[in-house]
């Protein structure tokens, strides 16, 4: 007699991006990663196909491709579920811990290679999650996501000085790095390609943006006159970029943009705050100057990063959470957070909308 052969269209478990993106658990942040999951049933041959025929002797077939099915199915909720656990998990945390992250400029590495200046300052970072903040602050210093360099990173762009730093943040560095290059980077009056191909090599590009924490960074290079004063405009190309890429920024993602030139170094802080226009940048990060300060422009907080090229022995700490924002430099020497105010940026953030 002949059995009849159940059909078997039982689903597999294929992600995929589905276009509805999830509510970031920061008020202010829907960033276009953070998209659901979904399953996706392809299309199966049943179990009654030429490769499930009948064996000859007609042995009664005695599983049931509908238990397969239903077990599958239950398999699938289940999984479901458990994701939607993990997440709510992840965002109680995002919405404790918001995002950390380093910042540094100037490391100025020598032609020779020496980095003996650098590297305590890499040692401290390694070692700095896990920190009180200042009591005003409160809490613990959490794992930074990444560190962000603003540029001349070598006294002068040999390959002895890139391979240095290069080594630095692959070997020695335990945290992921983001730097813009520098005046010093790209050699000013004796000009050198070494530290411009070593940063689109590693960042595909001399400008290039990133995400990170549901937060839209920009990270601006613009080319320097090395026979002209240190204070210099952010040049006509740059701010171009910059316009681009603020126009194609995720919906309602806070922005940040860091470029090397600081504040009291940038002379057409207009034609800047002009770029950005409606965009939500809620800060302005640079170097150049070598020592940590704050200072705001036309509502812009513009927060100079120090450098391990100066008699501070500092690197920043940035935190953003849902409701503020804070940019205190610690002391890795004296292991001791910075007091002066215009060092500090200690502000509540609003939800953009």
């Amino acid at each position: 007699m002949n059995h009849p052969v159940l059909p078997c269209k039982t689903p597999l478990l294929t992600p995929r991006r589905t276009g509805t993106p999830l509510t970031h658990p920061f008020s202010f942040i829907n960033h276009p990663s953070n998209t659901p999951l979904s399953l996706q049933t392809p299309s199966l041959p049943d179990c009654d196909s030429p490769s499930n025929a009948p064996l000859k002797k007609q042995i009664p077939i005695r599983h049931d491709c509908r238990v397969a099915s239903s077990f599958l199915q239950g398999v699938t909720a289940a999984f479901v579920m458990l994701s939607v656990v993990i997440t709510g998990m992840a965002q109680s945390i995002n919405d404790e811990t918001g995002l950390t992250f380093y910042g540094w400029s100037d490391q100025h590495v020598q032609a020779s290679g020496d980095a003996s200046h650098v590297i305590p300052v890499v040692d401290a970072m390694n070692v700095m999650e896990g920190t009180s903040y200042p009591e005003k602050v409160g809490g613990k210093v959490a794992r930074p996501q990444f560190v962000l360099g603003a540029g001349d990173i070598t006294e002068w762009p040999t390959i002895a000085a890139m391979k240095t730093y290069d080594d630095l943040l692959k070997i020695r560095l335990k945290i992921r790095a983001y730097d813009v290059i520098g005046n010093h980077d790209d050699g000013g009056l004796v000009p050198s390609e070494t530290m411009k191909k070593w940063a689109i090599a590693r960042h595909g590009g001399l400008s290039y943006t990133f995400d990170a924490g549901g937060v839209h960074f920009v990270m601006l290079w613009s080319a320097f006159d090395a026979s002209k004063e240190p204070a210099q405009p952010l040049t006509t190309e740059s701010l171009d970029y910059l316009r681009k890429e603020l126009a194609k920024a995720p919906k309602d993602a806070p922005i940040i943009i860091a470029t090397h030139l600081c504040h009291d170094a940038i002379v057409n802080k207009d034609a800047l705050i002009d770029a950005i226009g409606t965009a939500k940048v809620i800060l302005i990060l640079g170097g150049h100057y070598h020592f940590a300060s704050v200072q705001e422009y036309r509502g812009f907080r513009f927060v100079q990063l120090p450098s391990p090229k100066s008699e501070w022995t500092e690197f920043t700490v940035l935190r953003i959470t849902p409701d503020r924002l804070i940019a205190l430099p610690y002391d890795f020497v004296k292991r001791a957070w910075a007091t002066e105010p215009r060092k500090i940026l200690d502000i509540p953030v609003k939800p953009l909308r």
